[in-house]
């Protein structure tokens, strides 16, 4: 059992499960006794911090109550975990790991550090640990009725995590890091107005960029602060400083060396992490063997959020720091924009070590564990490819969480494909959002056939479903799940922070439809005629410019002969394969078993670009020959063993059969549809839908199962002939 204290208050097991902690006082009266580690902490102080003046009739009764909902809480969630609250006289005392010790135990290590690249590693070791405020939620009283129950503590950790950032910063000018650390240093001077080591600090770098005047105003403000609201002069340290500055004093040079990495700086999620609990916790169980692990996904799905928060969870493990490389805005190609952005974030000075950047990243982080995320890589596949592959070699100590919409192809990689959230999940993330942006929206009965549908038909896509759960705030949900037809308009409201390809809908498959070659996306726009997915001889058939067939419909030949000569770049069946395997890789085909299929949103905009092509027609017209020859090789084999095979294969493709009949009626090839309808009257009687119309659109249009002749079928028995053009049928499955 781990507890967390630097930041709000968390529990996890060893495993990295979260443990609920259920009541305010409960958990207050753990912050209480973490406040104090190793130490007994008196009945009495525990009751007022709990109570305050105020305590109830049986103040001790009741405090046992709540020790004994706390072990109940820890024990649940890790067996055995209850004896970690010690009762001990005159109180209790909480024993096990916690993230404040491996802080001040990182800070000792650094200080008996010789090195000063190894006094860097080992202060971003310590800093990792930080994720806000200690006891961020019970530094004040926190709504209680007692006194704060870390107040002390907290401020005690905060100077801590004060003296180690300036220590940090100090050893990283040693190591000649000064341009990277302005911005940083000029926030911290800005928010601690009267610290005059950060003062110091900011001096120094600016000094050794060039900016001695600047420097100089830097003291001459903090000077004016001190005696304006304190009454005092600026100590003897940063006086001196000063005097070096205007003397312009070698000591004060840049120093020559590789620069060390920078602090872990993960930033902070604003919101919390929904659904994804299996997920992570099989990433945080991944043997320490596996060096790079790729979490692949549709867009939008939330690999960027579960990344992060595995790399915070893993991050104590990496004496080297965590560090986040955001390659969102690095322009694609094989420019050496990876490297610089990989450089940037670890602090790395272009004219410091090695000349190649990426032997340089290499010798920087040494043989430190170090954790590097990588965002957003499917646009620079082959430059981070490259780039990680050359840091995993350069020694055993590097670990790479990658983020992209297909693999990286590098040996050792291990693949996790981010799934979309379930229903349930779902619908939690959606009323968590809504929430959020309308105070007073609540997820009730009757609004949950509503919500389901909108999850439903967004697939379970985190970015879709938080850019809906937006809209609440001046629509309905039952109103929003009407208008989803018009999803790219309705959702384009998007987020103002994060990268582009992450603010609407439309805009996360844009990226993605620009990353793909012409002939990825011929296939990608017409496999959105196919209404429930479809097998892999449906996608080469549909996708593909077909032959023209002998005796086939009217107009097929004339149809496939104008593409050609047009000189549109269309496929040989034969290459559909490879094409939609690459599209699976790239997440916008979702493969289960022996079939493919888009997820709604990415239907929708494959439609909108295959009309835009001019081939909506012209595809719909293949969709509804390929389901009607399809129907009429079952027709074939209704008769015998055989028919089981065809019967399941005409449900799966229930769906395609109605969509086929409905897009022979609107090209008004009645012909077409009357053959469609006709091939498929066994099948309604062996599945039990005789009686039943195909749909609602044709009446008249004859259905009968007999196509003529009383040739034998393939099992024995009579069965009708084969028009001449019908596909030939693989051997059925017996």
């Amino acid at each position: 059992m781990r507890f967390a204290v630097l930041g709000p208050l968390e529990v996890t097991t060893d495993d990295g499960r979260a443990v609920r902690v259920p009541e305010l006082k409960v958990r207050a009266l753990l912050a209480c006794l973490l406040a104090h580690p190793g130490q007994v902490v008196a009945d009495d102080r525990l009751i007022r911090a709990l109570w305050g003046p105020q305590p109830p009739g049986n103040p001790l009764g009741a405090l046992r109550v709540r020790v004994s909902q706390l072990r109940r809480a820890l024990d649940e969630a890790e067996p055995g975990a209850r004896e970690l609250i010690v009762t001990r006289q005159p109180g209790y005392l909480v024993t096990g790991d916690t993230d404040a010790r491996r802080f001040q135990e990182a800070l000792e290590r650094s200080r008996a550090a010789a090195e000063p690249g190894e006094r860097a590693v080992l202060l971003a070791e310590a800093l990792s640990w930080w994720r806000g405020p200690a006891f961020a939620d019970f530094a004040d009283s926190g709504g209680l009725a007692g006194e704060a129950p870390a107040h002390g503590a907290a401020l005690r950790l905060e100077e801590q995590r004060l003296t180690a950032l300036e220590d940090y910063a100090d050893v990283r000018l040693d190591l000649g890091q000064d341009a990277s650390q302005l911005g940083e240093l000029a926030e911290l001077a800005a928010r601690h107005p009267t610290r005059e080591r950060f003062h110091a600090l900011l001096m120094r770098a600016l000094y050794r960029s060039e900016r001695q005047a600047e420097a100089l105003e830097v003291y001459h403000a903090l000077r004016e602060r001190l005696r304006d609201e304190l009454g005092l002069d600026p100590g003897p340290e940063i006086v001196a400083l000063h005097q070096a500055i205007l003397e312009q004093s070698p000591r004060l040079r840049r120093p020559a060396g590789t620069a060390a990495p920078v602090p872990v700086r993960l930033p902070e999620p604003l919101t919390e992490l929904i659904g994804r609990d299996e997920a992570l916790a099989e990433l945080l169980a991944l043997p320490g063997t596996v060096r790079l692990v790729t979490l692949t996904g549709a867009g939008g799905v939330g690999k960027s959020r579960l990344a992060l928060e595995a790399a915070r969870r893993l991050a104590g493990q990496f004496p080297g720091g965590a560090h986040l490389v955001e390659l969102a805005a690095v322009p694609p190609g094989p420019s050496p924009g990876v490297a610089e952005a990989v450089s940037e974030a670890l602090g790395l000075r272009a004219d410091s070590g090695a000349a190649d950047p990426g032997e340089r990243i290499a010798a920087a982080l040494g043989a430190r564990r170090t954790l590097l995320l990588l965002d957003n890589c499917e646009h620079v596949v082959e430059p981070v490819a490259k780039l990680t592959e050359l840091l995993l070699r350069a020694g055993p100590h590097a670990r790479v969480i990658a983020t992209s919409r297909e693999p990286l192809g590098v040996t050792g990689e291990v693949v996790r494909q981010v799934p979309a959230l379930d229903a349930a999940a779902a619908m939690r993330l959606f009323a968590a959002r809504a929430a959020e942006a309308e105070p007073a929206f609540a997820l009730t009965g009757a609004d949950a056939g509503a919500v389901e549908t909108i999850c439903r038909r967004l697939d379970g896509i985190p970015l879709a479903l938080e850019l809906a759960a937006a809209r609440v705030r001046s629509l309905s949900v039952g109103v929003l799940a009407e208008r989803l037809d018009d999803r790219f308009r309705l959702l384009s409201a998007g987020r103002r922070g994060g990268p582009a390809h992450q603010r609407t809908l439309r805009a996360a498959i844009d990226w993605s439809w620009d990353l793909l070659t012409e002939q990825e996306r011929i296939v990608l726009r017409r496999l959105s005629v196919q209404a429930g997915g479809c097998t892999l001889e449906a996608a080469e058939r549909v996708c593909a410019v077909p032959m023209p067939i002998p005796s086939g419909p009217p107009g097929d030949a004339e149809l496939a002969a104008e593409a050609l000569a047009a000189g549109s770049p269309d496929l040989d069946p034969a290459e559909v394969v490879d094409l939609l395997g690459r599209l699976v890789d790239r997440s916008l085909v979702v493969r289960a078993g022996d079939r493919y299929r888009l997820l709604e949103s990415v239907a929708a905009y494959a439609l909108e670009r295959l009309c835009e092509a001019g081939e909506h027609d012209r595809v719909l017209r293949w969709y509804a020959t390929y389901y009607t020859q399809l129907a009429e090789c079952a027709e074939a084999y209704m008769r015998g063993r055989a028919r089981h095979h065809w019967v399941r294969r005409l449900d799966a493709e229930t769906a395609n059969l109605h969509a086929a009949l409905e897009a022979a009626l609107r090209l008004g090839d009645r012909r077409l549809a009357e053959r469609l309808t006709g091939s498929l009257g066994w099948y309604r009687v062996q599945s039990g839908r005789a009686g039943r119309r195909l749909d609602g659109h044709l009446d008249g249009v004859p259905g009968g199962g007999h196509g003529g002749g009383p040739d034998e079928g393939p099992d024995g028995g009579a069965a009708p002939a084969m028009a001449a053009w019908a596909i030939v049928p693989s051997p059925p499955h017996r």
